[in-house]
C-alpha cells in the first residue's frame, strides 16, 4: 500500500483506544519497524499526537477522537461524476456555502431542487452523503451523493 493508506490505516487502528506495540503496528501494515517510527512523526506533524508508552509492555495509543474515510469505500463505489459533486461539497462545507442540487427520488424517477447547507460529508451504509440543512424541509437531511444529479455552489453563505 501507499504510505498515505498506510498512515489512514494505522490511525485507524490507533482509533480504537488499543495500544498497538511498534511489531504489532509493522506486522499489520506489512512495513519495517522503521516506517512505523516513520509514519508516527508524519500523523503528529499533522496535529494527531500518539501517545508513546515505554518499556518491554509499551507501545503507542491514541488518546482523542479521530474520524478517518473507512476502508471499505472503495473508488468503484463513486464515479467520475460522483467525484466531481463529492468535491464540490466539500469545497461548499471549508467555504460554508450553500448549494443547490437536483436530487433523484428513491427509484430514480422523480427529482426536486433543493438549496442545501452543507455541514458534512458522512457515510451512508456504504455510500457517502452529506448532512445538510434543507430549506425546503427546513430540517437537517442526508443526501446521497449518487442520487444527486446536478450541483451549484450559490454565492450565498450560511454560519
Amino acid at each position: 500500500m501507499s504510505k498515505i493508506s498506510n498512515i489512514l490505516l494505522m490511525i485507524e487502528y490507533l482509533s480504537t483506544g488499543k495500544k498497538y506495540s511498534i511489531k504489532e503496528l509493522s506486522d499489520n501494515l506489512e512495513v519495517s519497524p522503521r516506517m512505523i517510527r516513520v509514519y508516527k512523526d508524519e500523523i503528529e506533524k499533522a496535529g494527531i499526537y500518539i501517545e508513546t508508552i515505554k518499556g518491554p509492555y509499551g507501545g503507542y495509543i491514541l488518546n482523542q477522537n479521530v474520524n478517518v474515510p473507512r476502508r471499505f469505500i472503495t473508488p468503484s463505489n463513486i464515479n467520475v461524476e460522483n467525484k466531481i459533486f463529492f468535491n464540490l461539497i466539500n469545497k461548499a462545507i471549508k467555504e460554508k456555502r450553500k448549494c443547490v442540487i437536483e436530487y433523484f427520488s428513491k427509484d430514480k424517477k422523480k427529482t426536486s431542487c433543493r438549496i442545501i447547507c452543507p455541514y458534512d460529508l458522512i457515510l451512508l451504509g456504504n455510500e457517502w452523503g452529506v448532512a445538510a440543512y434543507c430549506e425546503l424541509k427546513q430540517e437537517i437531511r442526508h443526501f446521497y451523493i449518487n442520487r444527486i444529479k446536478n450541483i451549484n455552489l450559490l454565492e450565498k453563505y450560511y454560519n
